[in-house]
């Protein structure tokens, strides 16, 4: 089903010591590097090199499915495609401009027009008009109907592994209304294809202040996955169903995953299904499971 609108209450916002401040010129720092003609990724404050895409994916998982209109759907597994990767559209020998409007008519055509991005002819409807709240480890956020399927997947993929009892997070956000961006970058949170894993234990050490001031930024670490409360093993398997995690991003951004794969080949319906492990029950303590709109989250 179809909803105008996300589904969020302040009831997390105490929840999110770091998420209410700085935002705006957390997201700004990289929207500002894409408006320069530079070959370059945007330069905030080093940190730590980032990491290679996780690789220690659990070993032989199982193949999953979903329910999807009453019947059992295999989840089919696809890695993020390289043109939506933000670190690409800066590369050395990269035409950037050229790369971010590639970026952004498949935005527009899969997910939505956003004014002032793209061109309403490659799709007239606005992103929230195929945003839907769903269900994710026993919280509720709003993105994209078919991300949500992706989603979907990701939790049932984490229900068949022992990760399901490594890490039990109790906020997430998703699509937002406004672009917190300057220049000419577009949040992917607009199109309501990223979310952000609870802002106060996962942090993105290579903003702006004041997400450079959480303790696990000050400690001296050998990877960027000591730098967050999220077990490398859950990054491993989002990355198996075309997330990618912004961690591997010059701002290190450990709360944030953005669906980057093709949205039309998150299921296989031919494929044979087979019953998944059932997914947590949802949170009491926090109908909606995330930050309001604009107060966590990133790009």
């Amino acid at each position: 089903m179809r909803t105008k609108g996300a589904l969020f209450t302040a009831g997390t916002v105490a929840a999110i010591a770091l998420g209410t401040v700085g935002l705006s010129s957390r997201e700004a720092e990289a929207g500002d590097a894409a408006k320069a003609a530079s070959s370059a990724a945007p330069k905030p404050r080093p940190v730590l090199a980032p990491d290679p895409p996780a690789e220690e994916s659990p070993k032989a998982l199982p193949p999953v499915s979903i329910s999807v209109d009453g019947a059992l759907v295999r989840c089919r597994e696809q890695a993020a495609q390289p043109f939506l990767v933000r670190g690409n559209w800066f590369k050395k020998g990269t035409d950037s401009n050229k790369a971010l409007a590639e970026a952004i008519r498949y935005r527009t055509e899969k997910y939505g027009y956003f004014p002032g991005y793209g061109s309403p002819r490659d799709n007239t409807h606005p992103p929230r008009f195929y945003a839907e709240p769903v269900k994710f480890m026993g919280m509720t956020v709003t993105v994209n109907q078919k991300v949500g399927l992706a989603l979907r997947c990701v939790e049932a993929a984490l229900n068949a592994t022992p990760a399901k009892d490594e890490y039990h997070p109790h906020s997430i956000g998703g699509i937002r209304f406004a672009n917190t961006y300057r220049g000419s970058e577009i949040s992917n949170h607009v199109y309501g294809i990223a979310i952000d894993i609870e802002p106060d234990r996962n942090t993105c050490c290579g903003c702006v202040p004041p997400w450079t001031e959480h303790p696990l930024c000050q400690r001296r670490v050998s990877s960027i996955y000591e730098r967050m409360a999220m077990p490398k093993s859950w990054v491993a398997i989002f990355e198996r169903f075309g997330f990618y995690w912004l961690g591997h991003d010059v701002l290190q951004d450990t709360m944030h995953f953005e669906f980057l794969g093709d949205p039309e080949k998150i299921l296989d319906r031919q494929a044979p299904a087979s019953p998944s492990p059932e997914a947590p029950k949802p949170s009491t303590s926090s109908p909606d499971g995330g930050p309001p709109q604009g107060d966590a989250g990133s790009k």
